[in-house]
């Protein structure tokens, strides 16, 4: 398990499994153009995009994981998911 100094105090980072396992809220907004952006707003630039709903969605948890990954190997706070989620539904038909 790593240490790291925050702020002239030591602490210990989680593995990071732990962090893998935290469950972020992901927005999707239909592209103009087809297919869909999905953006995980609580990891600042986490954005991915895909032509259906199901590639999104897994772009979208390959791209957190890389997020994730990428600032645990820095040594980069990683923060921990918004717990106040507001819900809105967009209907949408896929041809």
């Amino acid at each position: 398990m790593k240490t790291l100094k925050r702020k002239n105090k030591e602490i210990e980072q989680q593995p990071l499994e732990y962090y893998f396992n935290l469950q972020y809220p992901v927005t999707i907004y239909p592209d103009p153009e087809g297919g869909y952006v999905a953006q995980i707003k609580d990891l600042s630039g986490c954005l991915t995009q895909g032509e259906t709903l199901e590639e999104t969605m897994a772009n979208a948890n390959e791209a957190r994981e890389l997020w994730i990954e990428t600032a645990y190997e820095a040594g980069d706070d990683i923060p921990f998911p918004n717990t106040s989620v507001t819900y809105s539904c967009i209907s949408v038909e896929q041809g």
